[in-house]
């Protein structure tokens, strides 16, 4: 046991790094992925049928490829393709943020027709075109009712960045593979990794049950 906690020790800066890393990749992509999914969203509302056809191509496409299969067009095709070298970093953010626009895309759709339709017919009684109507009242009321699934959906994006060592990217997964590598210890490396996700997942998990119950309290009051 003692062995344990000793190589726990040894292991722990390299594993926190590749932990800094799976959260800028997981952090970064949401980001760009909920600005992606919210205009996706708004094609998908417009009415524009050719923004329609978009939305639901976009939306096919991304959700039917694995992010592992993406991640590796991306990092070897499109590379090779173009010529050019991709950062594994740059590289893993696009996949994850394209990936996970299309849920959240479908996130935001459900939220923003959950709103109460007659406050955007009052919205555009008074002169409020399309696009400030929805910046102005559908979508901050929306947020309310999206905020949980979107936490899930980081959880989901989360898990997603260990598939992305297969490009190289230093992430967790990444570095405990390069560990395992030089002291032939893949049961306990593995399982530090394993608790440092569990960790991140659980309080992210907590925090989605907390705010969806606060919500629910002020919708309550």
């Amino acid at each position: 046991m003692n062995d344990y906690f000793s190589l726990l020790i040894e292991c722990l800066p390299s594993l926190l790094a590749g932990l800094k890393i799976t959260m800028i990749m997981a952090g970064a992509s949401l980001i760009l992925a909920f600005i992606v999914g919210l205009i996706l969203a708004i094609f998908a509302l417009s009415k524009i049928k050719i923004l329609e056809i978009f939305y639901t191509a976009y939306v096919y496409i991304v959700r039917g490829i694995p992010v592992m299969i993406f991640g590796l067009f991306l990092f070897f095709g499109v590379g090779a393709l173009l010529n050019i070298k991709f950062d594994p970093l740059l590289a893993s953010i696009i996949t994850l943020t394209i990936n996970a626009s299309a849920y959240l895309a479908e996130i935001f759709r459900g939220g923003i027709k959950a709103v109460d339709v007659g406050q955007i017919e009052a919205a555009r009684s008074l002169g409020l075109g399309y696009f400030r109507t929805m910046a102005l009242v559908v979508i901050p009321q929306a947020v309310k009712i999206m905020i949980p699934p979107i936490i899930n959906q980081f959880i989901t994006t989360l898990k997603d960045t260990s598939i992305l060592s297969v490009i190289s990217v230093r992430e967790l997964t990444m570095n405990s593979q390069i560990i395992i590598a030089r002291n032939y210890r893949p049961f306990e490396v593995y399982s530090y990794a394993a608790v440092m996700y569990l960790i991140v997942i659980v309080l992210l998990s907590i925090l989605a049950k907390y705010v969806e119950r606060s919500l629910q309290h002020g919708k309550n009051n």
